[in-house]
């Protein structure tokens, strides 16, 4: 039996090979930094803090003494007044500071899309610069403001008590906004809605700029006002947008802390009635160095950041009741 000749491969050459390679891997590595810092930073924490929230752990004790408790931390945190009041505080603040941007970014954007379009990127530029800027600048700038001897406001109010027509509608005398219970909530949502107004007002703009303008030309041949414009056309095509914009008001509003913790000193201000579900999850962690149940309170607050997105996506969603209407 004769036996076959074998014909030798040729080898690649490294340019050949270095090509192969790119073509197969490169893409996987430049993309890699993104997966890792994300498994490391975005992840991990997650997983960790869903283990942590069934231990009982005291981080100055190290990482040796976890025990596991169960639902331990999640029936401590439902049955504890004080997770209640700062839960409640931080719903109060939610819808005092998140219902004023959407009544006023929809108008302004409106006006600045129908009638101020030539400068409609300076205005734009101009009211997202809070949003860029540092909370902690903004918060110290506004507690600054609210100062009850020497801040800006009170100033205000002092000068429009003295003219003649008007002054009876102001107090004479100044105002505590930040040691009194009736005002440190107001306080705190004027930060809020003046940092995250212009914020709403850039994402309505892009919604607005998705609107055929046919529909306005041909509501103005009907003889259709601005306002009657407004009412059925611009709203219920703004639709998907307000949706976006008040889910990301739901999630902001609710983790609420940088405002709040620098305008109160970290304490809540009097009656803790500015303390918000994250601030009393920090000083759980710090002051009673409770990690787990301070785990425990996340997960919890992001069960109801969860049932409320999903309550905004039936009223605001494609499906939702505005969407039948």
């Amino acid at each position: 039996m004769q036996a076959r000749a074998t014909i030798p491969r040729e080898r690649p050459s490294i340019g050949t090979r270095w090509n192969n390679f790119q073509r197969r891997y490169a893409p996987y590595i430049f993309i890699s930094p993104f997966f890792i810092l994300f498994l490391a930073f975005g992840l991990f924490p997650i997983l960790f803090l869903a283990y942590l929230s069934f231990q009982e752990w005291q981080p100055s004790a190290g990482l040796g003494t976890m025990k596991f408790v169960g639902l331990r931390n999640y029936t401590d945190n439902l049955t504890d007044p004080a997770f209640w009041d700062a839960l409640r505080h931080t719903f109060s603040l939610a819808v005092m500071s998140g219902v004023p941007q959407h009544l006023i970014a929809i108008p302004l954007a409106f006006a600045i899309h129908m009638g101020l379009r030539k400068l409609q990127g300076p205005l734009t530029a101009v009211y997202f610069v809070p949003y860029i800027t540092s909370v902690v600048a903004i918060s110290v700038t506004f507690f600054t403001l609210f100062s009850w001897q020497y801040g800006a406001i009170n100033g205000l109010i002092q000068a429009l008590h003295s003219l003649p027509l008007i002054g009876g509608l102001f107090p004479a005398e100044r105002i505590n906004w930040l040691g009194e219970k009736a005002f440190i909530q107001p306080a705190i949502a004027l930060v809020v809605v003046w940092r995250f107004t212009g914020w709403n007002v850039v994402l309505y703009l892009a919604g607005l700029q998705s609107i055929p303008k046919d529909l306005y030309e041909a509501a103005a041949v009907d003889g259709a006002t601005r306002a009657q414009q407004f009412r059925f056309i611009t709203l219920p095509l703004l639709r998907p947008m307000m949706f976006l914009a008040i889910t990301l008001t739901l999630i902001g509003n609710l983790q609420l802390f940088e405002e709040p913790f620098i305008l109160t000193n970290g304490g809540g201000g009097p009656g803790q009635i500015g303390t918000t579900a994250v601030m009393y999850m920090l000083r759980t962690y710090q002051s009673y160095a409770d990690a787990g149940l301070a785990a425990a309170m996340g997960w919890l607050l992001f069960v109801v950041i969860a049932v409320l997105t999903f309550v905004n996506n039936q009223v605001f969603g494609r499906s939702g009741l505005a969407g039948r209407e």
